[in-house]
């Protein structure tokens, strides 16, 4: 749990500030599940470059609660909860000072977004709050006031808790966390999950991550591994002291998460699901008389595949169906083995590339069009899915034909380049599982939206 806050202040010499505001969202690394908002009556003046910057004066703190009248509330809310704020140096040191004056020593363990977004969003011009959250499309209403500023800090952690891959934020917070450290029964973790599509994280006492899986409804996934008796579960059950998730909203996210983070986690219950999730593809070949025929094979590494299927029946399937969309030849896609004509040109389905009686270019036409529609080599596009709330969307980068990341973004934000984009994306490796994932996703889902990018 995170307690994630922002401060103003009167200004002044060091540790003679007062607080004027405060605002404290308290954030279980989804939604805001509790907040705190309250003007202060710093007992003492604010410095007019303060005024000016914060529109905050005397005359609006008159009748403020003074900070004693608010302390109660602030160690109740940030009770448990991992102290989150940009530049928390700063926000957790004027809290402590407030504290001290009453007799009492304010200790919680703290994270700083300026921190981590220099370590998980490398390379930008700045990262003052206003500037970074701006460059990465984040709404923020009421600039440089407590609350404003805080539930742009919201935002922004939720994107670095997405572009954390290797889960150090979150796996360090269970390990922080009290409660978590005492033996806990399944029903209790059951009841802090939600019924929607997402990846899941199994972790043990110390917060490492011992399984990751990804489900369409993430309470239902975890309520099989707790009453499976096979045993995996079992071991599972002994060790689970807690399980973390993120919600996706898009399958392809959640697929695209779970084979990522299997691979660079290692997670010790996963070894079966590191193998490659696709045996057979489909490759294309010019023949002596110039056709461009298809073929289904093992899937092979040293060549470069139109698309890939998790099975030969799976492949065999789409090629049937492209036959029929495309009116290709069923001999020169090998469904059809024979030395003369296809079994389709005799019922006039097939227009004759079989024996050269259509022109090799009319045909191969048809055949790269389907090779273009399934293959999304050399490419720059982004797919656009679900997001994990109504007004969110997510982005799928790929670029020069190779998958770049996956990001959210707010629909009020326009993608229009990649060089936008890629500040909003988690880098992640693109190699043949997610290519594989990918086209297959494609496949099954043809009204999914994909936008062509372009250079600025």
């Amino acid at each position: 749990m995170y307690a994630i806050l922002d401060i103003e202040t009167t200004g002044g010499k060091y540790n003679e500030e007062g607080i004027t505001e405060i605002a404290i969202y308290k954030f279980d690394g989804h939604e805001i599940v509790d907040q705190f908002i309250s003007l202060v009556n710093p007992e003492r003046d604010i410095q007019p470059f303060v005024i000016n910057l914060t529109g905050i004066n005397s005359g609006m703190l008159r009748h403020a609660p003074k900070f004693y009248e608010v302390a109660k509330r602030i160690v109740e809310i940030t009770e448990d909860c991992i102290i989150v704020a940009h530049n928390a140096q700063f926000d957790y040191r004027i809290l402590g000072t407030e504290f001290r004056r009453l007799g009492f020593e304010f200790k919680r363990k703290s994270l700083c977004t300026v921190e981590l977004a220099k370590e998980l969003i490398p390379d930008q011009t700045s990262y003052s709050l206003g500037k970074l959250v701006r460059s990465l499309g984040i709404p923020v209403t009421d600039r440089h006031r407590a609350s404003g500023d805080a539930l742009a800090t919201v935002k922004l952690f939720k994107m670095l808790l997405d572009k954390d891959t290797n889960k150090s934020i979150i796996q360090q917070s269970v390990r922080l966390n009290p409660k978590h450290q005492l033996e806990p029964r399944h029903l209790d973790i059951m009841d802090g999950l939600p019924s929607t599509t997402g990846v899941y994280y199994i972790h043990r006492a110390d917060g490492k991550i011992i399984y990751v899986g990804k489900s369409s409804n993430i309470k239902k996934r975890i309520n099989q591994h707790f009453t499976n008796t096979n045993q995996k579960s079992k071991k599972i059950q002994s060790q689970v002291t807690a399980v973390t998730y993120e919600s996706t909203g898009s399958e392809l996210v959640a697929l695209l998460k779970e084979s990522e983070e299997i691979k660079s986690l290692k997670p010790i219950f996963n070894r079966a699901l590191r193998r490659t999730v696709f045996t057979h593809a489909l490759y294309s070949f010019k023949d002596e008389n110039n056709y461009i025929n298809l073929k289904i094979d093992l899937a092979d590494g040293r060549k470069k595949p139109i698309t890939t299927f998790s099975n030969k029946q799976s492949a065999k399937s789409f090629l049937m169906r492209a036959v029929e969309d495309y009116k290709l030849c069923q001999k020169l896609t090998g469904l059809h083995p024979t030395n003369s004509t296809c079994f389709n040109y005799e019922i006039k389905q097939c227009e004759g590339a079989c024996i050269e009686a259509e022109a090799f270019e009319t045909y191969n036409k048809r055949v790269e069009s389907l090779i273009a529609k399934n293959s999304y080599s050399n490419k720059n596009m982004v797919i656009v899915d679900r997001g994990r709330e109504i007004d969110e969307r997510s982005a799928i980068l790929i670029e020069d034909g190779v998958f770049k990341g996956l990001g959210f973004f707010n629909l009020n934000y326009q993608i229009i380049n990649i060089e936008v984009l890629e500040s909003l994306i988690t880098p992640m490796k693109n190699n043949r599982d997610t290519q594989h994932i990918i086209q297959s996703y494609l496949r099954r889902n043809k009204r999914l939206k994909t936008i062509e990018l372009h250079h600025r």
